[in-house]
């Protein structure tokens, strides 16, 4: 068992622009140069589809705080019910892809497919990231974002949970104690910069 998973909501539109929202665990990153996700869903959930047409969509970080929508989202269809209305979430216009983002959501990742793997119960969308937006409420005094700020929800073995406090940095288990103060990462990869949201 490969655990803990990020639990995603995964906004997507058809082609009238109808958008709905799926939520995903089977999702990750799998390539930093270029910059590349993947998610895998099953061919028989709403969403599906519109993955296939479009070939766009946008991974939208959790919370504690949307627990219970990220839960309705993945148990709920898309054919019965609006589910930005039944959970009171806010669409918010992407800067590169036509499917909505989540405005609740701390950071929101746009994504083209790249290739479609059927690989069994579940198919693998293997997609570009072109944008990245960050909610500046939760960027540190040092202008860096802070995801424990947010409060992420991740997902294992049928349950959900919070994740708790920092433990290190990577590579700190090597580092000379007078070096490990941590440094902000720069991006040279102008495609994915990350852009903050003020929701104020």
């Amino acid at each position: 068992m490969l655990y803990p998973l990020p639990a995603v909501m995964v906004s997507v539109s058809d082609r009238e622009g109808r958008g709905n929202i799926i939520t995903v665990a089977w999702a990750g990153t799998i390539c930093t140069n270029p910059p590349m996700l993947s998610i895998s869903v099953r061919p028989e959930r709403y969403s599906y589809h519109m993955l296939v047409e479009t070939k766009e969509f946008v991974v939208n970080l959790t919370t504690e705080q949307l627990c219970f929508a990220t839960d309705y989202c993945g148990v709920r269809s898309g054919r019965d019910v609006d589910k930005f209305k039944e959970m009171k979430l806010t669409k918010e216009k992407a800067s590169k892809v036509k499917a909505p983002m989540i405005k609740e959501s701390p950071v929101n990742i746009e994504c083209r497919v790249r290739k479609i793997e059927e690989l069994g119960s579940h198919h693998m969308f293997i997609a570009d990231v072109v944008a990245v937006h960050a909610d500046e409420a939760y960027l540190d005094e040092k202008n860096k974002f802070d995801l424990s700020l947010a409060k992420p929800l991740v997902y294992s073995h049928g349950e959900y949970y919070s994740m708790g406090k920092r433990l290190g940095k990577f590579g700190y288990s090597v580092c000379r104690k007078k070096s490990m103060s941590p440094k902000i990462a720069k991006s040279n990869d102008k495609k994915t910069k990350i852009k903050t949201k003020n929701k104020k």
